[in-house]
């Protein structure tokens, strides 16, 4: 049972970590030869080419003396500067950290004036220190555990319960109404993008006689005449992509072995071995060998190039269609198209910088099975995962080591290793237990097929959230209170075990506070320092740079990694509202987490990530719901907390809490979520009509044409060929004279071949 020591250890412990972390960053950025990782969002803007300092290292001394500087700067950049220079998301995401602090300072305040003095000024845990099973420390005091049964003074607790829910929906809808503005806003004053106009076709149904490209625009001429543009027919071109990236890789060695001969004065050919990681094989002529491999695998892009565009069974059933309009795509992406609901499926397309390339390969009809599968594998992880959590939080503390290294016993019984162990393994223990998870997920996220980044990292941003609340909240208030009162389990008459849960639950407020100070508190100082990509970009720099683009490559800033920071700060959106009532000395930690990680976020979204995609704060609902979900868990556990406190009476009065959150979240998902799930025709009919006064000879053909092409034939090394593809990729497709009766019904001339419908004619004279 951690005490007040024990958390004072492990907090001093933290706090210097952090300093250190925050110093170290302090030297780190000031150097010329770092500046392109800790400034690289600037470069990449082309706002900066060059060090602010010369040279290879800062010896000016008097910037080593204002090494938290860069604090009050990050914060001086106004929101609407910063939506400008970074984008909505980013200022969004930021937007939930002040939201905790504005949610959670008054509640702490509120519940250290009212809630502590009602906790404190009992005796319960001084006479349950009489009995053999009971054990308990001045934190504890502090708590709900402290109050008798059948105490009057739970009335308070009810009390504070539905002040904090007050206030807490109260921030959530003024918050809510805030940002469905700024998206509003932001969408309506956003330059053009290839996705206002731009909608994604899933599910073309097949027909013998004409091709994926010919129904698509059969289809869009017959059904939207006056607005269809043009459409790109989706390329399975996974194997491609593939193929590139292997040769970018051998070039990459190519390169660095040119590289490394060019240096050598002694004018030695370097070697290299044929076998498995380099380590055993036959020595070759390392350059001699990776020119070969280069040359080999172009012959292989070249022939899979010239298979994707002449074999139909790489055309997917799927499409980018773009209209003439934004009012035009909003009503195509907003309806059904036919009477059969399966086929002809319309939605939003991604921005091409947030479309998920390999996954518009997957077809249509294992989307379902897909996902099925990984909601199966989702659950076995989830509730599998609680065993070694279990297993290897028991062993990390000092009851645990002792059973299993009892001649320890003499060493870890010391005081200050006692706190140390007591205050801080356990939560660095579960923050290791959890560092391989987000790559899992969005493994899983992607083989669902999701077609979009941002909704694979919502996606998985919702999984990491529910795995948080099985594994690292439940498990460890529930299961894990029940195995420290185990003893008092197997003694006690059945009557008596609700009182030992409703005793040992607030006391788990100790094991959530260690684990915040090491996640939140070192952990976040820890993320300024950038380590990977600090590494990364030196090592590239050392062997591969050769050029001024090359350097540029080099640097990998990254983004925010909403997948995983959003469901870390959820998970102490959740402890703060269920710790509230409960263990109100929980909050403060929470508020120094929230307080730190807005201004670190903050300095890395103005100075380093760079975002790689632009969504307009479409997670905001996500956001909301579980916020809401954890208020309703808080309030669902302290009406079971009164039950074992015999405060029968008083749980009643919590029972319509809930029910007022549910009706609130109702009231707000109808009244704010449309925003961030419709566009509406009146915002787009507006901007399509303002930006034809401004640009009336605008060629949004020409801008939209090639806008959804496939990475891998654009740009890269082999531009000419890229281009002949392209060439091909637009006249792949020749009308051709067909029975069908969309063929006749076209009432426009073919984008592809030029020439009038058959039906042209006959609409002309006015037949029907």
């Amino acid at each position: 049972m951690a005490t007040l020591k024990d958390i004072g250890v492990a907090a001093g412990i933290n706090i210097v970590t952090a300093f250190i972390f925050f110093i170290i960053f302090a030297v780190l950025r000031l150097q010329p030869f770092n500046d392109r990782v800790y400034f690289s969002k600037w470069y990449l803007k082309g706002l900066r080419s060059s060090p602010a300092s010369g040279g290879f290292l800062n010896l000016d001394l008097r910037a080593y003396l204002k090494f938290l500087h860069w604090m009050p700067e990050a914060l001086k950049m106004p929101e609407r500067e910063l939506i400008d220079h970074a984008g909505l998301d980013s200022v969004v995401y930021l937007r939930i950290y002040l939201l905790g602090l504005k949610i959670f300072a008054p509640i702490a305040i509120l519940a250290w004036a009212v809630l502590v003095p009602v906790h404190w000024t009992n005796h319960t845990l001084e006479l349950a220190k009489q009995l053999k099973n009971v054990t308990a420390s001045d934190i504890d005091k502090l708590s709900v555990s402290n109050i008798p049964l059948y105490s009057k003074r739970f009335a308070t607790h009810i009390v504070m319960a539905y002040a904090f829910t007050i206030w807490t929906c109260y921030m959530l809808k003024k918050e809510y109404e805030i940002i469905a503005n700024m998206r509003l806003q932001f969408v309506a004053s956003e330059a053009r993008r290839p996705d206002q106009f731009t909608v994604l076709v899933r599910n073309v149904p097949p027909d013998p006689d004409e091709t994926v490209s010919e129904l698509v625009e059969h289809f869009f001429l017959v059904n939207h005449p006056d607005h269809y543009l043009t459409h790109q027919v989706v390329c399975n071109a996974n194997k491609l992509a593939d193929l590139v990236d292997k040769r970018k890789k051998l070039q990459n060695w190519l390169d660095y072995y040119q590289l490394k001969y060019s240096r050598n004065n002694s004018q030695i050919r370097p070697m290299v071995k044929l076998g498995c990681l380099g380590l055993c094989g036959q020595k070759v002529d390392a350059i001699e060998h990776y020119m070969a491999e280069v040359e080999k695998t172009s012959k292989e892009i070249a022939e899979e190039r010239e298979n994707v565009v002449k074999d139909q069974k790489s055309i997917m059933p799927a499409s980018f269609v773009s209209f003439k309009t934004r009012w035009a795509a909003a009503v195509c992406a907003q309806t059904t198209q036919t009477r059969n609901p399966t086929e002809w499926l319309t939605e939003w397309a991604p921005e091409p910088r947030d479309v998920f390339w390999p996954n518009l390969a997957v077809p249509y009809v294992s989307l379902t099975i897909r996902r099925l599968a990984m909601s199966v594998a989702f659950f076995f992880l989830t509730f599998f995962f609680i065993i070694p959590i279990a297993f290897v939080q028991s062993l990390a503390t000092i009851e645990g080591i002792e059973k299993v290294a009892p001649f320890l016993s003499v060493i870890i019984e010391h005081g200050f290793i006692k706190s140390v162990i007591t205050g801080l393994l356990s939560g660095l223990v579960l923050k290791l237990f959890l560092i391989f998870l987000p790559s899992i997920l969005m493994t899983m996220s992607k083989f669902e097929g999701f077609t979009a980044i941002s909704l694979l990292e919502r996606r998985s941003a919702s999984r990491y959230y529910i795995f948080n609340l099985v594994n690292v909240f439940l498990a460890n208030v529930i299961a894990g209170a029940a195995f420290e009162q185990l003893d008092s389990f197997l003694n006690q008459s059945p009557n008596q075990i609700p009182q030992t849960i409703g005793v040992a639950i607030p006391m788990k407020a100790t094991f959530f506070i260690t684990y915040i100070m090491v996640d939140g508190w070192a952990g976040v100082a820890g993320e300024i320092l950038m380590l990977k990509p600090l590494i990364i970009y030196h090592l590239k720099n050392a062997f591969l740079v050769k050029t001024e683009k090359d350097r540029e490559e080099a640097m990998d800033p990254g983004s925010i990694g909403f997948n995983t920071g959003e469901p870390q700060i959820q998970l102490y959106f959740l402890l703060g509202l269920v710790y509230a009532p409960v263990t109100p000395m929980l909050l403060p930690f929470i508020l120094v987490f929230f307080a730190l990680a807005y201004v670190v976020y903050r300095h890395q979204i103005i100075n380093v990530y760079n975002q790689e995609y632009e969504s307009a704060a479409a997670f905001w609902p996500d956001v909301h719901g579980r916020i809401i979900t954890a208020l309703i868990i808080s309030q669902l556990l302290l009406m079971g907390l009164l039950v074992t406190k015999r405060a029968a009476l008083a749980a009643p009065f919590i029972i319509a809490l809930p029910v007022i959150t549910i009706g609130f979240h109702r009231f707000c998902k109808g009244r704010y979520e449309p925003a961030f799930v419709r566009y509406p025709l009146q915002e787009a009919m507006m901007k399509d009509t303002l930006e034809r006064a401004k640009e009336p000879n605008l060629n949004l053909k020409g801008y939209l044409q090639d806008a959804y092409i496939h990475p891998v034939f654009k740009g890269g090394d082999n531009d000419d060929d890229d281009d002949s593809v392209l060439g091909k990729l637009e006249s792949e497709v020749i009308i051709v004279p067909t029975k069908r009766q969309s063929r006749r019904n076209t009432p426009a001339p073919s984008r592809i071949s030029g020439e009038s419908s058959p039906s042209l004619a006959v609409i002309n004279g006015k037949e029907v």
